[in-house]
């Protein structure tokens, strides 16, 4: 690698961690299957296991709890993501609670899934977003079936580090450190065990 591009790659960092820059980032899986039925009922175990967001916390020990709430913070323990519903998202480790709200959901014959973007704790009327990226940042977690392969997929669009005020509170230092770490190894242990898990790898 040149010194030049070595610079680039620092100062984009930098700029990332300032909240000056935003990034994209996909983490994927796949499965393939020997005949369309054998797929088709993998593909219906991935479609149930993405919306039943309280599971996602049993995957791994090195992975978030996930817990979904409805759209005024009341637990939906039996329930899957509606628009308007809530996720909180507590890391491993002494990080704070983190908050997603529910924007769009999609369930059809090949496809499903449901998009989220970072919020303020609905429980709380602070109005600061409880979450290291800001809410200009989506995840979208999607399952598709493509004739014998179930893919599962988490797509982060637009991710930037909530350290600004107002929107950050009195969170910009630890934002910023766990969108860091995030950044550097810890969404691929995530994403990619969540994805694994949904497309039974």
């Amino acid at each position: 690698m040149k010194v030049k591009d070595i610079t680039d790659k620092i100062q984009q960092g930098v700029e990332l961690l300032k909240g000056e820059e935003a990034i994209n980032k996909t983490y994927c899986s796949q499965n393939s299957y020997r005949d369309e039925p054998t797929a088709q009922r993998a593909f219906a175990r991935a479609r149930e296991r993405i919306f039943d967001v309280n599971r996602w916390s049993e995957i791994s020990s090195l992975t978030a709890d996930f817990s979904l709430l409805d759209p005024i913070g009341n637990p939906k323990p039996m329930g899957r993501p509606d628009v308007g519903d809530h996720i909180r998202v507590q890391l491993p480790g002494p990080a704070p609670e983190n908050w997603v709200k529910v924007i769009e959901v999609e369930d059809e014959d090949t496809k499903a899934g449901f998009t989220a973007r970072p919020c303020s704790d609905p429980r709380e009327k602070t109005g600061a977003i409880e979450h290291f990226f800001t809410d200009a940042s989506t995840s979208t977690f999607r399952v598709s079936l493509v004739g014998q392969t179930v893919f599962a997929c988490q797509i982060g669009e637009n991710e930037r580090v909530n350290n600004q005020p107002p929107e950050a509170g009195d969170r910009a230092v630890i934002n910023t450190m766990v969108a860091g770490a995030g950044w550097l190894f810890y969404q691929k242990i995530q994403w990619k065990t969540l994805t694994d898990y949904l497309v039974d790898l």
